[in-house]
């Protein structure tokens, strides 16, 4: 099987990533899993200063699922660039920076500063950050503001360029297409839907900041469905993400229309879990006669 994906000019190794926020730098699962399995390791949010991020707790577990108010914790584009890449970079893997900001001039500073490094693959943008110079609004919410902040990154590199798309909107569609028309290279689908957990004890929200982003299998049929819709809408590829604990609910976004998957949450609980749904894609994929991961899309067409 053909388990190469195309990405803008580039082609990953095989379908299979590990979301951000979930594996760290890549360090922290070295002696867990046998690195050379992943297609592509999708890092902490990179933001142009470090943070500390919110305070605690900042996850807590639902049920089938968790609700985690992180914050962007990270070490900054500069200590990146100077601490993390050197060992990121000789992993056997696509190294994607996740890229993150809170107006589009810091999102264009960290992608300038980034491209200084030879070694990153790809960039995939956060777009579920507010806006603070449009009154707080997710970039993400907005077509708008998703299309122009788009093109201001897509001239500052020839990189394959992935947006992380919020399922927290009326038509995911709409930014979606807002995306490709602005010149993105793929889309990933989806971030964590917005939750809340309340302390009936105390009658207070048990996150400091009150609500935070679900994840887990309880929004796995949630991000399948937007796949599906997403793939039908634009020609780019989807990166499907989103309750991911299995080979069957890889090949579920698979056939939904996704072109790569990534494992989050399951990472906390089973380091292994991308290895195994690599090996069960292969596995489905000489049962059913599949050649290359595009065949996967015309089962439900």
């Amino acid at each position: 099987m053909n388990l190469g994906i195309e990405i803008g000019k580039k082609v990953l190794p095989n379908p299979v990533g590990v979301a951000s926020g979930t594996f760290g730098y890549g360090s922290e699962y070295e002696k867990l899993i046998d690195l050379s399995r992943l297609g592509a390791i999708y890092t902490k949010a990179v933001t142009l200063k470090p943070r500390p991020g919110n305070d605690i707790p900042r996850i807590i577990e639902t049920p089938a699922g968790i609700l985690n108010s992180i914050g962007l914790a990270n070490v900054g584009v500069e200590l990146f660039l100077k601490e993390k890449v050197p060992y990121l970079e000789k992993l056997p893997c696509a190294l994607i920076a996740n890229v993150a900001g809170s107006t589009p001039d810091e999102y264009c500073e960290v992608i300038s500063r980034l491209e200084a490094s030879d070694s990153i693959w790809g960039y995939e943008i956060n777009i579920s950050c507010p806006n603070v110079k449009h009154g707080g609004m997710a970039f993400g919410t907005d077509p708008v503001q998703t299309g122009k902040l788009t093109n201001s990154l897509r001239g500052l590199s020839s990189r394959p360029l992935i947006l992380k798309l919020s399922p927290n909107v009326t038509d995911i569609t709409v930014i979606a297409k807002a995306a490709q028309d602005n010149g993105a290279d793929a889309v990933s689908c989806i971030n964590t839907l917005v939750g809340m957990v309340i302390d009936t004890k105390n009658k207070r929200p048990v996150l400091p900041m009150k609500t935070g982003g679900l994840s887990g299998p309880a929004i796995r049929p949630v991000g399948v469905a937007m796949t599906y819709k997403v793939s039908r809408a634009v020609s780019i590829p989807v990166i499907g993400m989103g309750g991911i604990f299995s080979a069957d609910d890889a090949i579920q976004y698979l056939l939904a229309g996704a072109s790569a998957i990534q494992v989050g949450t399951a990472n906390f609980i089973d380091p292994g879990t991308a290895s195994r749904v690599l090996d069960g894609i292969v596995q489905y994929a000489e049962i059913h006669k599949i050649e290359r991961i595009s065949d996967f899309h015309s089962f439900l067409d």
